[in-house]
């Protein structure tokens, strides 16, 4: 028998190393495949289920940023920011509004206008819903005669669709000082009737007429007079700051006062004064009027507004 065949050490060190993947086996003449490997498949935590409190939390925020309310809050947020922004360098009691066309004094919450026939034929429900931020026109003072014959052509139509659309109205008569006060105040009463809500009459003064200060001055006070015995009511004076200064300060101080005084941020009438309404822009934009309108403030606050109406 011939000897065995010794192997080398590095041969028995290659099969003793060699993979069992590359392992071949004679009688199947095959290649044996390696085994798969299970793949570890991560284990699912299970979420806590959130609390109702937090649950109740969530909805009521929705609820508030959904609401009507909020975004309105948020509107008037920007735009009060926007305007703040614009009004930066300006006067802080004097502001442009946009939609008016005019600049406005701040430090009042009533304001009107007043229209005659120049103004045409007025939208008032379109005058009513008007507004930039809180500024909307709440009274109106319309024009009703002038002399002792002459009547406003839209006058009947302004008094009577104004109040519909809840606007509160006065009416004012134009006085022309070369004619009798006493004609004029019966031809302005036989015109307009006035009732409980409405503003007190007006007497409309701005020129002499070519008349003296003192007659202009007599007739005056007996269109005044006869007027307050007829009405029961203190009229109002229109005029302008000029006017009043010169002709009606320290005649008429009992009966309130209407100072025209334009494009100021303040109205300088003198500390004695006792003004209860400024015409401060005679150039203003309203919805519903196709031409430029006098624009007004009430001195006082709502209340005062509503005391001075007639009972």
């Amino acid at each position: 028998m011939p000897p065995p065949i010794k192997k080398k050490p590095t041969e028995l060190l290659k099969r003793a190393t060699a993979p069992e993947t590359t392992r071949t086996s004679k009688a199947a003449g095959s290649t044996t495949k390696p085994a798969a490997r299970r793949k570890k498949v991560p284990v699912k935590k299970k979420k806590k289920p959130m609390p109702l409190q937090l649950k109740f939390l969530i909805a009521a925020l929705l609820l508030i940023l959904f609401s009507p309310l909020y975004y309105g809050y948020v509107l008037k947020l920007f735009t009060s920011s926007i305007s703040w922004i614009k009004d930066i360098g300006e006067d802080p009691n004097y502001r442009s509004y946009k939609s008016y066309a005019i600049r406005i004094p701040r430090n009042f919450s009533v304001h009107g206008i007043d229209v005659s026939s120049y103004q045409g034929k007025i939208d008032w429900k379109k005058v009513k819903g008007m507004k930039e931020d809180s500024v909307h026109v709440t009274f109106a003072f319309i024009k009703a005669t002038e002399g002792i014959s002459s009547v406003d052509a839209y006058f009947q139509r302004n008094w009577r669709e104004a109040p519909k659309a809840g606007i509160v109205c006065g009416a004012y008569h134009y006085f022309i000082p070369r004619k009798s006060g006493l004609w004029q105040a019966r031809f302005f009463l036989q015109t307009v009737k006035f009732e409980e809500g409405d503003l007190p009459p007006v007497v409309d003064v701005e020129d002499l007429s070519g008349q003296t200060p003192e007659k202009m001055r007599a007739e005056l006070g007996d269109f005044i007079r006869h007027v307050e015995k007829k009405t029961g009511v203190k009229p109002i004076i229109y005029s302008g700051l000029v006017f009043y200064r010169d002709y009606l300060k320290g005649y008429f101080d009992g009966y309130p006062l209407w100072i025209a005084h334009y494009y100021q941020a303040e109205l300088k009438a003198g500390a004695g004064t006792k003004w209860q309404f400024w015409q401060h822009s005679d150039k203003a934009r309203i919805t519903g009027i196709s031409h430029v309108v006098d624009f007004n403030a009430f001195k006082g606050d709502s209340l005062s507004f509503q005391q001075m109406l007639i009972k």
